[in-house]
């Protein structure tokens, strides 16, 4: 995401904060004398504390159930497709492993995923993917005929793991792709390719999408089938005039090699963007007459609609404070604007658009009321939009409408935004929305509705307690299958000394109270103080306070807290907390300056209501945007702050990527000053704690240029600090053997070092 990285009852904030029933320091060591505690290597040199992903689940209303896999019984190294029918949750072995051997070889073909045509009579695989920048979207596909059982490789004519995003059409006798930046459709009959689209290159894009789009927008797929088959739409990308960045990859080399591509800083030249449709069987491209200068404005998201079929889309100006929801003529190219979202600060482009009364409505999400709700819009554009939930709180995310039992089913915590919950309202009106997740689920709620919203895949879990995956049956609730319960993780978990995880709010003055966590030291005794980590994010990409499992994270900080560290996170405002507009958008203009002052404010008034805490030993660390908060916060409050690890940050914010700072900070123009003021390099010279930079090489996202620009300003006011360089890592500074290992180590000897741990 845009440089992240990566029912508790709020408590009163009253001092001292002490948990409730705390065992004295003698009965707590006596109960834990035979408690296990972490160490770095099984942390991050073993997969004993791995959660397992779930496999790809394709949910078929029409057969009641859902399609997965699982081993084979028959082949080694085969999956087999399943299809389970709910509620029985009956088992059928759908295609089975030896299917899927291509011919001459002895292996089945290793499904990474998969879709069938909605007759069901083929099957398209994705395999054998490649990464590009985040993630793997790059492959083979293959094709299997259920009628005929004949197996064959989509585009036989590309390289191998050279296709992206291949799909099959609403009639399953295609299918179509991307390669080499242009668009491709294969007739599944002769498997003979056919090229739609010919000026594709290394400065034209065609059916996928530049650098930022993909990092800020998510956008990656970048074409789209028309419900009839006839036709794709897709994104073209010009990226001529975008100024490139320089990656150098030092190591892999006699000589080093130069890695370029196209970056849009603040300020500079974007890519021009258009929507293009092309009939399958073949033509010229209709290009669609999208307002504005396609290099200063964002086309953001794009569906196709029927009776008659339109495109829809959604367009952005540069300062991303308006939104149009367009529709497009496919034959003529020409548009008319049927919604516009406006805001002071900056508007979401919404995912949450489902289709009502035979195309002629949709659902939309606005802040408009200061709470973020979900509204139905004509087609037409000719009507006022109809507010469909109504209150105080907000709709964090919009999961499924049932249209012909009139629910909207949705995620909202009205009451701790700290959690996540299961939702429905009434379409025909606004009344108070009911809640179906049962109160035993406190936590983090996620769910997965089947189409017909007859059944989901529910998955929970809170701070200290590990996913528990199952189906449900809905409205009830009622479990029908489990499918993961990190039963032998949690019961390794039950073995290690550690105390629940405290969730706390805390009052900064003004009204203003932020929500927090906190890890103890299991052998905790008040009569004692100790040092401080805080754990920090800040940006409006992301929250660190919410009740939800977090893996290895988490058990880096319990491994701290067993050391004698407290580990505590505080969301500032600006963050997206379901907390209301007002909340999220109070940052707008001023990032890095309200977040730390808001950090600041947190630390000290947690300073005075918890006397255990040693004012001496306060650290703070953080990751990408949370780096730069580090940053923020040990050079602006020197004082306060003794020590900070800042992991791949961006010190200066001209130096990041132009959607998503000029997002949340506006046009340069208009705000050059808070763009400067804002950024940690302005203030390093009041560095006087102990700093650890951590930064890779490779990173295309929050480029090693940052760091370096620090380092020079550092030098130049004659601050000491030290350096932790990843060659060709990227912002995840994971790749490489042993990666991970090294890099929580480094930073885990900087903290024992200098922050020296333990009660005093």
């Amino acid at each position: 995401g845009p440089y992240l990285a990566g029912a508790s009852l709020l408590l009163s904030s009253k001092p001292p904060f002490l948990p409730e029933n705390s065992p004295s320091k003698t009965s707590q060591s006596q109960s834990s004398s035979d408690q296990e505690k972490l160490s770095l290597d099984r942390i991050f040199a073993s997969s004993e504390f791995n959660t397992h992903p779930l496999p790809p689940i394709h949910w078929v209303p029409e057969l009641s159930g859902y399609l997965t896999l699982e081993p084979s019984a028959s082949l080694p190294d085969g999956q087999d497709i399943i299809l389970y029918t709910l509620p029985q949750k009956k088992r059928q072995v759908l295609i089975e492993a030896s299917a899927l051997v291509p011919f001459g070889e002895e292996k089945p073909i290793s499904i990474e995923d998969f879709t069938f045509s909605r007759d069901r009579t083929k099957l398209l695989i994705y395999t054998n993917s490649r990464r590009v920048w985040r993630r793997n979207t790059r492959g083979d596909y293959w094709v299997l005929d259920l009628n005929s059982g004949l197996l064959q490789k989509v585009g036989a004519h590309a390289q191998p793991s050279s296709l992206m995003f291949a799909k099959l059409s609403p009639r399953g006798d295609q299918v179509a792709y991307v390669y080499k930046n242009n668009i491709w459709v294969e007739d599944l009959k002769t498997h003979q390719p056919r090229q739609l689209t010919r000026d594709g290159s290394k400065t034209i894009i065609n059916g996928t999408s530049d650098w930022v789009y993909e990092e800020e927008f998510g956008l990656r797929d970048a074409f789209r089938w028309s419900p009839d088959g006839q036709y794709i739409a897709f994104w073209q990308f010009n990226t001529q005039d975008v100024p490139r960045f320089t990656l150098i990859n030092f190591t892999d080399s006699l000589y080093p090699q130069l890695i370029q591509f196209p970056y849009p800083k603040v300020g500079q030249t974007n890519s021009a963007c258009r929507l293009g449709v092309v009939k399958v069987s073949g033509g010229p491209v209709t290009w669609i007459k999208a307002p504005g200068d396609p290099r200063n404005n964002y086309i953001a998201r794009l569906t196709w609609v029927e009776h008659p079929p339109e495109i829809i889309f959604q367009q952005l100006n540069r300062p991303q404070n308006t939104l149009r929801i367009i529709k497009a003529d496919i034959q003529t190219g020409d548009v008319q604007i049927i919604h516009t979202e406006t805001d002071e600060t900056w508007v979401e482009v919404v995912d949450e658009i489902f289709w009502l009364k035979n195309g002629q409505y949709f659902t939309w999400i606005s802040e408009k009321d200061g709470w973020r709700h979900v509204y139905l819009i004509s087609r037409e554009g000719k009507r006022e939009p109809k507010l469909l939930t109504l209150g105080n709180y907000d709709v964090i995310k919009l999961l499924q409408v049932d249209e012909k039992r009139g629910w909207l089913y949705f995620i909202a915590s009205p009451h701790n935004p700290t959690q996540r919950y299961l939702y429905r309202s009434r379409l025909k009106s606004s009344g108070r929305p009911q809640r179906l997740t049962p109160t035993s689920f406190s936590g983090t709620n996620t769910y997965r509705l089947s189409p017909d919203c007859r059944w989901a895949i529910h998955t929970y879990s809170n701070f200290d307690t590990p996913p528990l995956t199952e189906i449900i049956e809905l409205p009830s609730h009622r479990p029908l299958a489990q499918l993961e319960d990190h039963a032998e993780l949690k019961k390794k978990l039950a073995r290690f000394k550690r105390r629940p995880t405290e969730f706390f709010r805390i009052d900064i003055g003004e009204g203003v109270q932020l929500d927090g966590w906190c890890i103890y030291p299991p052998d905790f005794d008040p009569s004692l103080k100790y040092p401080l980590l805080v754990h920090v994010y800040g940006e409006p990409a992301g929250v660190t306070v919410v009740d939800q499992w977090r893996g290895k994270r988490y058990l880096w900080h319990l491994y701290l807290a067993q050391q004698g560290y407290f580990v505590i996170s505080i969301d500032n405002r600006g963050t997206p907390a379901p907390r209301g507009r007002e909340w999220r958008k109070r940052i707008y203009g001023q990032i890095g300056i309200l977040a730390s002052q808001d950090q600041a404010a947190a630390l000290r008034r947690f300073l005075q209501e918890r006397p255990y805490i040693d004012p001496e030993r306060i650290g703070v660390w953080g990751w990408s945007g949370g780096g730069s908060m580090t940053l923020n916060l040990l050079f602006r409050y020197p004082k306060l702050y003794k020590v900070g690890l800042s992991v791949a940050p961006v010190s200066n914010q001209l130096l990041y990527d132009s959607i998503y700072q000029e997002r949340y900070m506006g046009p340069l123009e208009k705000n050059r000053e808070n763009y400067l003021k804002g950024s940690p390099i302005t203030c390093a010279h009041q560095l006087e704690g102990d700093l650890l930079l951590v930064h890779g090489t490779g990173d295309d996202n929050v480029h090693f240029q940052s760091t370096a620009a620090l380092i020079n300003e550092l030098i130049k006011h004659n601050k000491l600090f030290w350096l932790m360089i990843y060659p060709n890592r990227t912002h995840s500074i994971s790749e490489g053997k042993n990666t991970t290992r090294h890099l929580y180590r480094t930073l885990t000897d900087f903290l024992l070092k200098h922050l020296p741990p333990g009660g005093r």
